[in-house]
């Protein structure tokens, strides 16, 4: 079953620059989930974050969510 969750933790951004794209990855730190977005390298630092960040929203937004465990008494 998927969820809707939203990153839980701090989110790591990486930028490297590739000619005139730059990758940027979004981490984020509690379930180790990271995506790669492709972006211009005119568009601002902030643009790309967003677009890593809706990206990684989107992903774990389609993990399954783990069920509490149940007691037995």
């Amino acid at each position: 079953m998927a969820g809707s969750r939203d990153p839980s933790g701090q989110v790591f951004f990486e930028f490297i620059q590739i000619g005139g794209q730059m990758r940027v990855a979004a981490l984020d730190e509690a379930t180790g989930t990271e995506v790669v977005v492709i972006a211009p390298v005119v568009a601002t630092r902030l643009q790309m974050q967003t677009l890593a960040l809706g990206k990684l929203k989107k992903k774990l937004a389609e993990l399954p969510v783990a069920e509490p465990p149940r007691r037995l008494f």
